[in-house]
């Protein structure tokens, strides 16, 4: 991807590659909360002969997170991904103790979602037989590439799957270490939200869907455990319940921060629920529609920022 710095004309901003694997590490690391929502726990996390060059920890999904730096392009991302994955779900009292050390908490193993255990890998480049092996749908693995410049700008972008329809499980039956960790990792699609989920509801969901994707760019979809977010870069600005009379919509706002003139949306942020944000929003009849994508657009714009 080639930038360009507008002046009285364009001038090509060149690319400054990343000499070492620790650069990208440690550019990473400081701005972990920033680029992946992450909160850091370890560099250079040693265990069974295993070398974890950054763990993390997702506080939404309440899950372990590994991140590996790769400038070398022959690695396999399955291989060793599951390799890293089978590591931490033999070894989870390992990991806890290390984030209880690292962050003086007391963090249980109950208290962690392993299904949503992930690793991620980041490099300035993937090749196409990479970039081609992440095409399952199910797959508990991300490719970021991370690119600088010499106006002191970086560049921070997952490899999105094109064609994600086949289930890892299909080259499970002759992997052991994948068929392993397939029986305990689950990667939500957003099929697992509507399975069970009548017709009309389905169809409903659709048109929303199609109506928040387009209200502008890089707005993506991030199916997860309890809800299906709609992510715009890298932050979600607003969450969707698929329930058996409609939707549930969650806000990415904080209370006091929704202009809602109709009182349609609820402040839940002193009650449990599962979205990201302060605001719930039920949504049950395409009527109200305009009105509450008013109220997304603000949700949007904020996270845009």
């Amino acid at each position: 991807m080639a930038i360009y710095k507008i002046g009285q004309k364009i001038d090509y901003v060149k690319e400054i590659p990343f000499k070492y694997e620790k650069e990208i590490q440690r550019l990473t690391e400081v701005n972990l909360k920033v680029l992946l929502r992450l909160e850091f726990i370890k560099s250079e996390f040693s265990l069974n002969n295993f070398r974890i060059d950054t763990l993390a920890f997702d506080k939404e999904n309440k899950s372990f997170i590994i991140i590996e730096y790769k400038r070398d392009k022959t690695f396999s991302v399955i291989d060793q991904g599951y390799a890293y994955l089978s590591l931490m779900l033999n070894n989870k009292a390992d990991f806890i103790l290390e984030y209880n050390e690292s962050q003086n908490a007391t963090l249980k193993r109950n208290d962690v979602d392993w299904t949503q255990s992930k690793v991620i890998f980041i490099s300035p480049a993937f090749t196409n037989y990479q970039r081609e092996a992440i095409n399952f749908k199910d797959l508990p693995i991300e490719l970021w590439e991370i690119k600088q410049f010499e106006n002191n700008t970086i560049s921070f972008e997952q490899i999105q799957k094109t064609s994600a329809k086949e289930s890892i499980k299909t080259i499970s039956r002759t992997d052991e270490t994948v068929k392993s960790v397939s029986k305990e990792v689950k990667v939500f699609t957003e099929q697992d939200h509507l399975q069970e989920i009548e017709f009309e509801i389905r169809e409903f969901y659709e048109q929303v869907k199609e109506r928040l994707i387009n209200m502008g760019d890089n707005i993506s979809v991030q199916p997860k455990k309890q809800t299906i977010g709609f992510k715009v870069d890298n932050n979600i600005f607003c969450d969707i319940v698929v329930q058996g009379k409609g939707l549930k919509i969650y806000l990415n706002l904080k209370s006091g921060d929704l202009q809602d003139p109709k009182k349609l949306a609820r402040d839940v942020s002193n009650v449990g629920h599962w979205g990201n944000g302060s605001y719930e929003i039920r949504l049950s009849d395409l009527d109200d529609i305009d009105y509450i994508l008013s109220l997304i657009k603000q949700s949007l714009k904020k996270n845009k920022e």
